[in-house]
C-alpha cells in the first residue's frame, strides 16, 4: 500500500460541503485556462521579462525569445487574448505590459516558489 494516501475512508462533512459551496462560486475551466496559457516556457518567459521590464515592444520580446517578431506577435496575441497582456501602439510600435497587478502577482509567485524549490535541491523533473 502506497503510504501517500489514507488507509481507511472517512470524510470531514463540512469540510466537503463548505469546498463545494465555494466551487460553485467560481469557475475552475476559466482559471485553468489562465495556467495553460502560462505552462508554455516561451510564454512564461515573456511574461516575465514583462514582469522585470514593464512594457516592452514586439521586436524587444523576439530578441529576448530569440524568435521571430512574428512567433513573439503569436505569443503576446495569446497572452492578451487569454487576459494576460494588453497593448499599446505608438506610431508602428505596438508594446505590450502584463494587464494587471494581479497577473504580475502570478507571474512572481510561480517564479518565487521556483527559486526556493531549486535552492532546496528539489528538481521538479
Amino acid at each position: 500500500m502506497s503510504d501517500d494516501r489514507c488507509e481507511i475512508y472517512c470524510f470531514d462533512e463540512t469540510k466537503v460541503r463548505n469546498a463545494k459551496s465555494f466551487l460553485k462560486t467560481v469557475d475552475p475551466v476559466d482559471t485553468a485556462l489562465i495556467f495553460k496559457a502560462l505552462a508554455d516556457p516561451t510564454r512564461l518567459k515573456i511574461a516575465y521579462a514583462l514582469v522585470q521590464e514593464k512594457e516592452l515592444c514586439v521586436c524587444d520580446v523576439a530578441n529576448i525569445i530569440d524568435s521571430t517578431p512574428a512567433t513573439a506577435s503569436h505569443h503576446l496575441r495569446l497572452l492578451r487574448n487569454m487576459g494576460l497582456a494588453k497593448y499599446r501602439k505608438e506610431g508602428k510600435m505596438v508594446f505590450y505590459s502584463l494587464d494587471d497587478d494581479h497577473v504580475n502577482q502570478l507571474i512572481c509567485l510561480a517564479f518565487d516558489h521556483s527559486k526556493e524549490f531549486m535552492e532546496n535541491g528539489t528538481d521538479s523533473r
